[in-house]
């Protein structure tokens, strides 16, 4: 079986997915779609993707999944509104514990008052701030997936007080969970940090609205580590020149890289990340991809697909 590498990545990028997923395939070989004929074109039921672009996709008219190396498959599902193949996206217990750190590192950083102690700095001011216990600093998780469930643990695990929000009922071992729109104004009200790893939906975006952030504890923070979507950009502004946060740490945007003169860059009370809080590893997502693909080659079981009405 010959599998094409479909990506707007760069050429450089692209080699080295094929170049460490290809050693990895049973019964089957990894190549650049511009190294097919177009008769082999038609014979491929199966592609390994990134981002790939719609029309490239378009030639490989037998195609019954693809395989994202990604997490977020949102912007296929946009591009690819009306297409019959299943799409597997990445699950990567690398990506979860990589996020894991990411949401610990941010939120104590916060915790521990980080940006006030930098403006200080700025202004050769020397002041010692309250400390307010991990105890008596509740954390609001958007998002109850793999990485908010582990997220979750890991910030209880240091004495946070712990709450997620879902759209619908979930169990959480033990996690005080809130649900639907009455959940989520109930859980922003009580949250010193609201961290939000909510995959961009139809239902997501801009679920973070005036009417949300005003609904948020006054003086809170955000950490937004899921889509840049999912946050209205003005009524974010909005929120933090008024006072109703105090601060937010941004690692996603609607357009990305971020515009150079997006107000983003010089507010002083954002913390803005170019997009790291949980990078794919090359070398353990490979191994999924090619683990899944060889498992389908010998029972013909496809890995879980996305449900293209959740989103996910």
């Amino acid at each position: 079986m010959i599998i094409p590498f479909i990506s707007r990545l760069s050429d450089h990028e692209q080699q080295q997915w094929i170049d460490t997923i290809d050693p990895l395939l049973e019964n089957a070989s990894v190549c650049r779609l511009d190294q097919l004929t177009p008769k082999q074109q038609q014979q491929c039921q199966l592609a390994i993707v990134a981002n790939p672009d719609p029309q490239q996709l378009a030639a490989l008219t037998n195609l019954i999944w693809v395989h994202s190396v990604w997490a977020g498959v949102e912007r296929m599902l946009a591009e690819l509104p009306d297409t019959s193949f299943r799409i597997v996206r990445l699950i990567d217990p690398v990506l979860t514990q990589t996020m894991v750190e990411a949401v610990l590192a941010w939120t104590l950083y916060l915790h521990r008052d980080m940006p006030a102690y930098r403006h200080q700095q700025n202004q050769r001011l020397w002041q010692q701030r309250p400390y307010t216990p991990a105890t008596e600093r509740c954390i609001g998780i958007l998002g109850l997936g793999q990485l908010g469930l582990a997220s979750a643990q890991s910030l209880q695990q240091l004495g946070f007080p712990v709450s997620g929000w879902s759209r619908t009922p979930r169990d959480n071992s033990g996690l005080p969970g809130f649900h639907g729109q009455d959940g989520l104004l109930e859980l922003l009200a009580q949250s010193d940090i609201v961290v939000n790893l909510l995959p961009l939906t139809p239902e997501t975006r801009h679920l973070m609205d005036q009417q949300r952030l005003s609904a948020c504890k006054r003086g809170a923070a955000l950490i937004n580590f899921g889509r840049g979507g999912t946050v209205d950009d003005e009524a974010l502004l909005q929120a933090l020149d008024s006072g109703q946060l105090c601060h937010a740490v941004l690692d996603v945007f609607d357009q990305e890289p971020l515009p150079r003169d997006h107000p983003f860059w010089t507010h002083p009370h954002i913390t803005l990340l170019p997009h790291i809080s949980a990078p794919t590893t090359v070398a353990s997502a490979s191994r999924i991809v090619a683990d899944n693909i060889n498992r389908y080659q010998q029972t013909g079981e496809l890995p879980p697909t996305v449900d293209r009405q959740k989103g996910y």
